[in-house]
């Protein structure tokens, strides 16, 4: 992987508008940590994308955002994602089986990106992780879903890439811990979070697997901490028959059965 020193014009593009597809707005100071670039090399960049109308910048709150060409890009690609609209029936269903807020997540390189969205009845919501969001895989209930039912292999590998952003954006979520939670996930067949990136505030998720046994979104129910914890294994039920009936309509795997291949191989990445 090269240094952020001799990143090129081109990647430098790339990596701003990477962070700034996250929906809130960015301070320069949020850009410059998320990107490892350094500040005056931001700025000529910005001034590019801004004149081709690809960024907006909020001069009362010296924020930058997504502009309306950066939000045609966005619309164009949603008719390639076949998958949020597969899905949308099953997310209603668990956002209504289960009161709280389904997601449905997908990998993007060492990212997860929330595609979707469904709130339930229940008057506490979880609307901290809109649709839109990046994260790096396997901090997050849904990022851990997609993380830990691929090969160790590919598993080591995107942990080396994510890990200098993980130190740098998450200090108190170690790598060691992202290991340890994938161990535990494909032992107890779903990947759980609590508590971790918002106080009392927390996801249980499930993978959902292609026809090549490979996790290509995650289904996710995000709550009040305690709500899963006093509901875990029903939530869990309603997940994987959930999982279970998407793979027998559009993929033709045996869900359970794809992630049985992993629960042998439940032990710690680095042992």
């Amino acid at each position: 992987m090269k240094q952020q020193s001799q990143t090129n014009s081109v990647q430098k593009v790339c990596l701003l508008l990477s962070a700034l597809s996250s929906p809130a707005p960015c301070r320069l100071k949020d850009l410059a940590l998320q990107t490892g670039l350094d500040k005056a090399s931001i700025l000529r960049v910005l001034e590019t994308l801004m004149a081709e109308g690809y960024v907006m910048r909020d001069d009362a709150q010296k924020t930058y955002q997504l502009g309306d060409q950066a939000i045609l890009l966005g619309l164009a690609m949603q008719q390639r994602l076949p998958v949020v609209h597969l899905a949308r029936p099953y997310m209603l269903k668990v956002a209504a089986e289960s009161g709280d807020t389904a997601l449905l997540l997908q990998r993007m390189g060492g990212d997860s990106v929330c595609m979707d969205r469904e709130f339930g009845g229940y008057p506490i919501r979880a609307n901290y992780l809109e649709v839109g969001t990046r994260r790096p895989l396997g901090i997050s209930s849904g990022g851990l879903a997609l993380l830990a039912w691929l090969p160790d292999e590919e598993i080591r590998a995107v942990l080396d890439i994510n890990e200098p952003g993980l130190k740098r954006n998450y200090p108190n979520i170690s790598r060691s811990f992202i290991e340890d939670q994938i161990a535990k996930s494909r032992q107890q067949g779903y990947a759980c979070i609590l508590n971790l990136l918002v106080e009392q505030m927390g996801g249980i998720a499930v993978p959902l697997m292609g026809a090549d046994s490979r996790p290509f979104a995650a289904l996710v129910i995000s709550a009040l901490a305690r709500r899963i914890e006093e509901r875990r294994q029903s939530l869990v039920d309603l997940l994987q028959e959930t999982a279970q009936e998407f793979a027998k309509q559009h993929t033709g795997v045996d869900h359970h059965a794809a992630l049985a291949r992993y629960h042998a191989a439940a032990q710690v990445l680095s042992a």
